[in-house]
């Protein structure tokens, strides 16, 4: 898996992505590519891995951006709907 946070540069973290993806939560599967951030379309609970290697759960209100790097989205636990991962590659 492609990771932009282990390449040792500085990365253009507050411009914008290079593509957006739709996230299927999955608590085996990992993102293709570590993800900047995640766009949610409704509100809700999302479980995910960060690119430290942490498990989290973060509350989100509808149309909200969660800037922090994500390797992958967990199905048990999310509850929020029309994730996207924001993604530099």
């Amino acid at each position: 898996m492609s990771n932009p946070f282990q390449t040792g540069r500085a990365l253009p973290l507050s411009g914008p992505a290079y593509d957006i993806a739709p996230v299927t939560p999955d608590d085996s599967l990992s993102l293709p590519v570590t993800a900047i951030g995640l766009y949610c379309e409704t509100a809700g609970t999302i479980v995910c891995e960060t690119a430290k290697g942490e498990i989290r759960t973060v509350a989100v209100g509808a149309l909200s951006i969660l800037p922090v790097g994500v390797t992958r989205v967990l199905a048990t636990g999310t509850t929020a709907s029309g994730i996207h991962a924001l993604v530099l590659a």
